[in-house]
């Protein structure tokens, strides 16, 4: 032994405080030769006695009452450490790498990310966008940590964890339409997301079942272009209603809910067998909480 043991230190403390090897054992729950092998070690790393047997059992020399003094100092030094290591065990730190829609990633994950940089300073979050099925992709070849994805997804090995439930609207720079059914608004010109789309597929199937075809006089894949050009008066679309949130969001617009009411439900997926880390965990967090 090169060096002075900690845990060798320990349990001769323990030895003096019980008066007794066996007493010792008992707690450590180790045999007594292997408690009486550690003081044997220390005494031979000290090159002194540390304790001797009396008619009331076990004691400690003038050295090991000197060394008793010092141990407990040791002690408190050594929990002061590691109180303070503690401190920075619990900071979160390292980089995420998140796959989303590009309406969520503008409209939603925002505010969501710069409270989540006041908590925790250390942690990088990076962010892409892209459709549903390729994000899915890859995250299940480890290329994201996670996405953030309309439901229903399909991939292999993967953990699916629902977070939020979003509804669909209806926008216009017109007059509102009532109701803004399947029906009503078949024979109006649509702006819709591009094809291929988890959105645009909720979309397609909130026709479908009313026996409609959606027929879009413009496909577009992103949100703020689809605003645009509704503004513009050359249609109307059905958009989250988290992009018409606010009220700078919905200048210019009428938003009216649909009829009948059309939801997706937002869902994070991670690789099953990813390591859930307190990023990850406090990510998934804020967006169960986020309104």
């Amino acid at each position: 032994m090169s060096t002075l043991n900690l845990a060798h230190l320990a349990t001769f403390r323990l030895v003096i405080q019980r008066r007794s090897f066996s007493a010792a054992a008992d707690v450590l729950g180790i045999s007594q030769p292997a408690v009486s092998l550690q003081i044997r070690q220390l005494e031979q790393f000290l090159r002194t006695r540390l304790v001797e047997r009396t008619g009331r059992g076990i004691k400690a020399t003038a050295a090991g009452t000197a060394l008793l003094e010092h141990g407990e100092r040791i002690t408190r030094v050594v929990e002061d450490a590691l109180h303070s290591l503690d401190e920075y065990s619990h900071e979160v730190s390292g980089t995420i790498t998140l796959g989303t829609g590009a309406t969520a990633c503008i409209h939603l994950l925002p505010p969501l990310l710069q409270q989540l940089r006041e908590a925790h300073p250390l942690l990088r979050v990076g962010v892409t966008t892209g459709n549903t099925p390729d994000i899915v992709r890859a995250v299940e070849e480890n290329r994201l940590d996670m996405g953030l994805v309309t439901l229903p997804v399909n991939g292999r090995g993967l953990e699916v964890t629902p977070v939020r439930e979003e509804e669909f609207v209806y926008i216009t720079a017109g007059q509102a339409l009532q109701p803004p059914t399947p029906a009503a608004l078949h024979p109006l010109p649509l702006i819709a997301f591009e094809s291929g789309s988890g959105t645009r597929a909720l979309i397609d199937g909130w026709f479908a079942a009313q026996g409609l075809q959606a027929e879009p006089v413009m496909q577009l894949g992103s949100i703020e272009a689809i605003k645009r050009m509704v503004r513009a008066g050359l249609g109307y679309s059905i958009v989250p209603r988290m992009a018409v949130e606010q009220t700078e969001d919905r200048q210019g617009l009428c938003v009216q809910s649909l009829t009948p009411v059309l939801h997706r439900q937002l869902a994070t997926v991670m690789r099953q067998d990813k390591v859930l880390s307190k990023g990850i965990s406090g990510i998934i967090r804020l967006l169960q909480k986020a309104k």
